[in-house]
């Protein structure tokens, strides 16, 4: 569970309780996609927030969409690609500061 696999591997393990599986996932160097399935929505919630990685997809295998941004963390990637996040790459922020009258 090491290594980041381009492919249609399932990487399945047992934990004891919940905090030794968000370590076990957040104990590698990579963080593009991250897979949370239960059927605790809250659980699913809090689990995703606490994962490393630049998307989650909780409950469902496909996580890609035009509208959303798409990127990892770690690495596996810096920035986003995909929707605004994308195109702010290519911006550059101006900061005006004014007193009027």
């Amino acid at each position: 569970m090491q290594e980041e696999i381009f492919g249609p591997v399932a990487a399945i393990a047992t934990f004891e309780n919940e905090d030794a599986a968000i370590t076990a996932a957040n104990a590698t160097e990579y963080g593009l996609i991250a897979y949370v399935y239960t059927r605790d929505l809250a659980r699913g919630l809090r689990v995703s927030e606490q994962l490393e990685s630049g998307m989650v997809g909780l409950n469902r295998g496909i996580v890609s969409d035009p509208a959303a941004p798409f990127g990892g963390v770690k690495q596996s990637g810096l920035g986003r690609e995909g929707a605004h996040h994308g195109i702010l790459e290519f911006c550059e922020t101006k900061y005006i500061a004014v007193s009027w009258g």
